[in-house]
């Protein structure tokens, strides 16, 4: 009888059929989660017209919706390790596509805010289980560019926002549109609910054999596994009836729990100031709506080459390394904007802008669910999440404010310097040595590999 670790399976794996559908189906949800969080950037300007909405408004309905993603964050989304992240994500999906589109019906500011509040905490609830599971499912090796990968989605779904802004909406100024169309991932879910599969940590928990057999079977077809193998459930049997937030903070893990929070706190306010303001800011630095949201293309792009970019450096030197290194040019990037008028400039600097803002966080995201253990990756990426949601709410408002001063647009990027260099110093300060096993191993094997490499004849 074969004694077998369920999870070293999947790690060890090459990628096959199995881990290209669970890929697809996360790229999916998180393009269409990228572009919900984007079309408010993109269609502010036209809403501030047909709604009578104020700057200050503005920010405060940005803030009020950054604050339903905290609760989904924070109350939604760690439940996903009690029911199961397939049946959380699917509500998720239903939550901010369906009050999204209710949104593009709104008469006025009020309903428009609740609504979209409501679909915020879908938002803020999807994105942890997307990262758990595609991390969970990725072969070790490759997690890294896997990961960066699926994030593109993200940045995919706000470049479509900018696209239907720009040659869409601009022409009838209509910005329901963008709702409407937000409505598209209600059609798929049906699909997604059948074929998606339930997380490999939620059945080892319950011991279900069963479907722990039809999974691994095929992760490694070639491993034909039965019921009669004796799989090991003691790294799972913590109790599926407790939510067990207590563990980020066991086992030497507080310091970079707190590590944790403040990065992602900072690199919220980055990438939520960034996305709500940029259109704004750049036409009223004098640019054209269309020129403005041309901007906020470049700016997902950028988010694309730094999230596949660091992928790719990730595996090489390990995700810190990448990360603190992002950051610092992150802070480097908006003191230059502040500085230039330049309008190719412009654009390098706010591609760069991009990749060290989303890209990064793209990368921070595997690398904090990896330093928790498998029981409670979930739930301690839903409270991290939460935590920086504070700072996505802030965001808003805060920048609304700094214009509200008369400062000119352009200076005011100077501003997300700060930020930028705090979340640098919390990764630099995370404590590597007390993070997970996946986390220990994956540096191991790097450890080996380059010991053998250094022992080779040349």
């Amino acid at each position: 009888m074969r004694s077998i670790v369920a999870p070293d399976v999947v790690h060890k794996s090459k990628f096959n059929r199995f881990h290209l559908g669970v890929f697809i189906w996360c790229f999916f949800a998180i393009a269409f989660e990228g572009y919900d969080i984007a079309l408010y950037g993109v269609g502010l300007p036209w809403m501030m017209k047909d709604l009578h909405f104020t700057s200050l408004q503005s920010g405060a309905v940005g803030s009020f919706t950054l604050f339903g993603m905290m609760l989904g964050a924070l109350f939604l989304a760690p439940i996903a390790d009690r029911y199961g992240r397939k049946n959380i994500m699917v509500i998720s999906m239903v939550l901010f596509s369906l009050f999204s589109l209710a949104a593009g019906f709104s008469p006025d500011v009020k309903i428009f805010a609740m609504l979209r509040f409501v679909s915020a905490i879908g938002m803020g609830a999807l994105l942890p289980n997307l990262i758990s599971m595609m991390t969970e499912y990725s072969p070790i090796k490759n997690r890294p560019i896997i990961v960066a990968l699926m994030y593109c989605g993200y940045s995919i779904g706000g470049i479509l926002a900018s696209l239907m802004g720009m040659y869409l909406i601009s022409s009838n100024e209509d910005w329901r549109i963008l709702y409407f169309i937000a409505a598209i991932p209600l059609l798929g879910l049906p699909i997604f609910f059948k074929m998606f599969p339930e997380s490999l940590s939620y059945y080892m928990e319950r011991k279900n054999k069963k479907k722990i057999v039809e999974i691994l079977n095929k992760v490694d077809p070639n491993g034909n596994y039965t019921e009669k193998d004796m799989f090991q459930y003691k790294l799972f049997d913590i109790g599926v009836k407790k939510t067990p937030v207590a563990k980020l903070f066991k086992n030497k893990r507080t310091f970079s729990t707190i590590c944790f929070w403040i990065a992602v706190f900072c690199t919220l306010m980055l990438v939520y100031g960034l996305s709500t303001w940029l259109p704004k800011m750049m036409q009223e630095t004098g640019f054209s709506i269309s020129s403005s949201l041309s901007f906020n293309l470049v700016l997902c792009f950028g988010q694309i080459i730094g999230s596949m970019g660091g992928g790719y450096f990730a595996e090489k030197v390990g995700y810190r390394k990448v990360l603190v290194t992002m950051f610092f040019i992150g802070a480097l990037t908006f003191v230059a904007l502040s500085l230039t008028h330049n309008m190719v400039a412009l654009y390098i600097l706010i591609g760069i802008g991009g990749a060290c803002t989303v890209g990064a966080m793209n990368l921070a995201n595997p690398y904090i669910t990896e330093f928790y253990p498998r029981d409670i990756r979930t739930t301690g990426m839903g409270y991290t999440q939460a935590i920086g949601r504070v700072g996505s709410i802030l965001a808003p408002t805060v920048i609304a404010l700094i214009l509200a001063t008369g400062i000119r647009p352009n200076l005011a990027f100077a501003t997300f310097a700060v930020p930028s260099i705090i979340a640098a110093i919390g990764y630099l300060l995370v404590q590597e040595r007390y993070s997970s096993f996946d986390g220990q191993l994956y540096r191991s094997k790097k450890v080996e590999s380059n010991k053998a490499m250094s022992t080779y004849p040349h």
